[in-house]
């Protein structure tokens, strides 16, 4: 039983290492995204059979390859059989034909990112976007995702199944897109990265806080797509933003598990690993040289917190200025929140409700709870308690996070 159960591990461990790959170089091969998970997943099957008696192949990824590519062979074989048969009786049939497996390259990283372009294919909704990238790119069971989204298994499940037979339908190309379409595509793909981070930072819904085990699969796979596209500072900034953010989780609750803000965090809690690593990006992305977007200029604003030993010794000017560029680069009514935030914060209060005056003209942001938090905390920094309290009362009611529901009704009590 023990040598069993040290199998299981060594088993998903090593999917979750090699799994990617495996996938996009199948996709490669066989040019079904749907047929590559499957096959992918007979390969699992046959090591958790295997391994357990013989152990652990010194290339366990090459290993899985080679059963794959196997399989591959006799999938492709049945189908040739069954378009024989079907002309000897007379009927039209596709056109088949066996794959020269043997000639293709294992463990190509190019494939890795043709398979991040598939999954983040404009064709397909973002909800089916994140899922799929969660199962194929990051590896996670059907399982997995659902607990992260706080929705149910069947749910998850058909929306992979859905955008398979859509990118099927579509005749999507497993390729490396050039030019305008590649930004755009890239785009689509960091943005999927980042509203999978986003929702394990400050869960949107449900008694969690956050969700670490989301942010963790958001930076893996930041730093895949870094290493995959080096010369992308927009890739570096993404992966800069996420780590230096995610270097405050241990922080950002308290013994009793309640939200603790920023500015009253125990900085001495933060992982400086992560912030590390974080300013390591950023400065890759400055070094390229290239025209500044939102995710360098995010993780610009988000050093100048990192660097700050403590609350009182941020330069709330220079991240006011940052955020100044940001409205510039990725207008955008969320933008203008932050950015009122860091103007009240340089500038005072009134500096910074005026920022928010015409985002609440606009009503873009109507039901946003963010919006109503943010006055109230300026309002209440102006002097104006009642009105401070009334919109922190109306925040809670729109937020959907019970942790975030308390942290507000207690503010909206401080201001009375």
């Amino acid at each position: 039983m023990g040598d069993t159960r040290e199998s299981d591990r060594a088993v998903a461990a090593v999917w979750r290492h090699e799994s990617t790959r495996l996938i996009a170089g199948l996709v490669r091969m066989t040019h079904d995204v749907g047929l590559a998970e499957d096959l992918a997943q007979d390969a699992l099957v046959a090591a958790v059979e295997q391994w357990a008696g013989s152990g652990v192949p010194d290339n366990p990824g090459a290993w899985l390859m080679a059963v794959a590519k196997r399989r591959a062979v006799d999938h492709f074989r049945r189908a040739e059989t069954l378009r024989r048969k079907t002309e000897e009786l007379g009927r039209d049939a596709a056109e088949w034909h066996v794959p020269d497996f043997a000639a293709a390259v294992d463990y190509i990283e190019d494939d890795v990112l043709r398979l991040m372009f598939m999954t983040c294919h404009p064709v397909l909704s973002t909800e089916a976007r994140v899922a799929l990238t969660l199962r194929l790119v990051g590896g996670l069971t059907t399982t997995e995702i659902a607990r992260g989204f706080l929705a149910k298994d069947a749910t998850i499940g058909q929306r992979v199944s859905r955008a398979k037979k859509t990118l099927t339908e579509a005749r999507v190309e497993f390729d490396l897109p050039t030019g305008p379409d590649r930004r755009e595509r890239l785009a689509a793909v960091m943005g999927v990265i980042y509203l999978v981070f986003n929702e394990g930072y400050s869960a949107t819904a449900g008694d969690d806080w956050m969700r670490p085990a989301l942010c963790e699969e958001a930076m893996r796979l930041a730093r895949i797509l870094a290493h995959l596209a080096p010369d992308e500072p927009e890739a570096h900034g993404l992966q800069a933003l996420l780590e230096i953010q995610a270097s405050r989780t241990a922080a950002r609750t308290g013994a009793d598990g309640k939200p603790v803000l920023l500015l009253d965090q125990d900085r001495s809690r933060w992982d400086r690993l992560l912030i590390r690593r974080g300013l390591d990006a950023l400065d890759r992305a400055d070094k390229l040289d290239a025209p500044v977007g939102p995710y360098v200029v995010q993780a610009a604003i988000a050093a100048c917190h990192a660097r700050a030993a403590r609350a009182d010794d941020t330069d709330w000017t220079r991240i006011a200025g940052l955020y100044d560029v940001l409205g510039q680069v990725a207008p955008n009514p969320v933008v203008e929140v932050n950015r009122a935030v860091a103007h009240g914060m340089a500038f005072g209060p009134e500096a910074g409700l005026a920022v928010l005056e015409p985002v609440e003209a606009g009503q873009a942001l109507a039901g946003y709870h963010l919006l109503a938090s943010v006055k109230g905390d300026l309002l209440g920094k102006a002097g104006r308690r009642a009105e401070a309290r009334a919109e922190f009362e109306r925040a809670a009611a729109l937020t959907g996070n019970a942790r975030e529901r308390d942290l507000l009704l207690q503010r909206a009590k401080d201001s009375s």
